[in-house]
């Protein structure tokens, strides 16, 4: 069985020192391992990004993607080898930003990936804009003023997508979070990871210090993640709030995966070990239509 070590590469991460990512780098390997995984077993998609630099310094297979793109590739990886338990690593701007429709559309559709989002509530990579997830008012190299934006709660749109699996980790709860990401990779379906990644260089007022004193666990809250009105309550409790951070499983229900109810995968298994013939006739007569 593969330990967390099994998934490092020679290559060190250029994060800044204390930098949230450090922690949830840590904490997918270890969670990879705890899910029973193999490197090859595993491809992480990223995004552009900070975030998106994880697939770099991990021993699995990895694919980059363009700046709010990683989750079509991602859907696409598993429609063409549903054995590969495939993960999205993507920052807030990334996700919540350029590749909004994509994630809502993935959720929807109940698309067999994990969805690991670095929230860092900022973009950090491009030197300190205001991102998504962005409190309203927040000054920046593009919002002098403040920003007009309201944020946006990734768990409550992801709940209101009907999610069926819905969490927040924090980079600063290691234990917690590697528990969380392992339910993540297992689950069946599309399963969205929002994680607070303090970003200590360009958004410093979101410190460890910050979250440390505010975020508190769901499951030792008695939540019961296959309640949906009570995901939704606690999930409206933040940011609206800012004393109580709930992290943990908001939502977590079966459902069939986009791929098993499609019947060209389901009945015949990943296109990668299904045997095609070629037919020239055939591609004579649809060149012959389309080109």
């Amino acid at each position: 069985m593969a330990t967390a070590q099994d998934f490092t590469n020679p290559i060190r991460p250029t994060w800044c020192s204390g930098c949230g990512n450090f922690g949830i780098w840590n904490g997918v390997k270890r969670a990879l391992a705890q899910s029973g995984l193999e490197p090859h077993q595993v491809m992480l998609v990223g995004g552009i990004g900070c975030s998106s630099k994880l697939p770099d310094y991990t021993y699995a297979n990895g694919f980059t993607s363009l700046h709010g793109r990683p989750i079509p590739i991602a859907h696409g990886v598993k429609f063409a080898n549903h054995d590969l338990t495939v993960i999205v690593s993507a920052g807030d701007g990334d996700t919540y930003g350029l590749g909004l429709s994509h994630l809502l559309n993935a959720i929807r559709r109940n698309a067999d990936i994990t969805i690991m989002v670095h929230d860092n509530r900022i973009y950090g990579l491009t030197k300190g804009q205001y991102s998504p997830t962005s409190p309203e008012g927040t000054r920046s190299k593009t919002s002098p003023r403040g920003s007009l934006d309201e944020p946006v709660n990734p768990i409550a749109l992801a709940l209101a997508a009907d999610g069926t699996f819905v969490a927040r980790a924090f980079a600063g709860e290691l234990a917690h979070m590697v528990d969380v990401l392992a339910q993540a990779f297992t689950h069946r379906g599309c399963a969205l990871v929002d994680i607070l990644q303090p970003c200590v260089t360009f958004n410093p007022g979101f410190s460890y210090d910050y979250y440390r004193p505010r975020v508190y666990k769901l499951e030792e809250a008695g939540h019961d993640p296959t309640d949906f009105d009570a995901a939704w309550q606690h999930a409206l409790e933040w940011p609206a709030h800012d004393d109580r951070i709930p992290i943990g499983v908001f939502r977590n229900i079966d459902r069939p995966a986009y791929w098993e109810r499609l019947p060209v995968l389901h009945d015949g298994g990943p296109l990668v070990k299904q045997t095609r013939t070629w037919d020239e006739a055939a591609y004579d007569r649809l060149r012959a239509n389309f080109i």
